[in-house]
């Protein structure tokens, strides 16, 4: 299940530059992985070649520390279940692949913003009160309403 804290999180565990963590701590084997490339190929619109070698239809030939920043975290919240990552550096375009990371493991992130989730068929654990939502109508108005951005 896909856990999210709105606001700011202080867990030691925190990654808070998922970008900068990435390019200094991944695993040749994350980049071997074929939901990593698929990730790749659906997010930046690039294809994975090796740990070493990204193509991308406008840059050309590229190290894999060129990928955006939110591919980059999708990929550690796939791999890295000891840390918390920063998902505000994920677009919407990352949304799918949230939900469907946590349909096989249990995901922690932090968000300090409102990302567009599909208006239903989910389930979403917000962390600060441990409470379940299945809607975007529902998941806004439970942040907004508890201030949980203003912290």
């Amino acid at each position: 299940m896909l856990s999210i804290y709105f606001g700011t999180y202080k867990g030691d565990n925190y990654i808070d530059n998922p970008d900068l963590y990435f390019d200094n701590t991944y695993e040749d084997e994350w980049l071997n992985d074929p939901v990593s490339k698929q990730m790749v190929k659906d997010i930046d619109r690039s294809e994975l070649v090796s740990p070493n070698l990204v193509i991308s239809p406008v840059l050309g030939s590229i190290p894999v520390s060129r990928l955006s920043g939110g591919v980059k975290t999708l990929i550690q919240i796939n791999n890295d279940k000891d840390h918390v990552y920063n998902a505000s550096a994920c677009g919407d375009n990352c949304v799918p692949w949230l939900l469907k990371i946590s349909e096989e493991k249990d995901v922690l992130v932090r968000l300090g913003h409102l990302m567009r989730f599909p208006d239903k068929d989910f389930h979403i654990r917000i962390a600060n009160t441990d409470e379940i939502v299945d809607s975007r109508q529902v998941l806004v108005q439970r942040v907004i309403s508890e201030g949980m951005l203003d912290e």
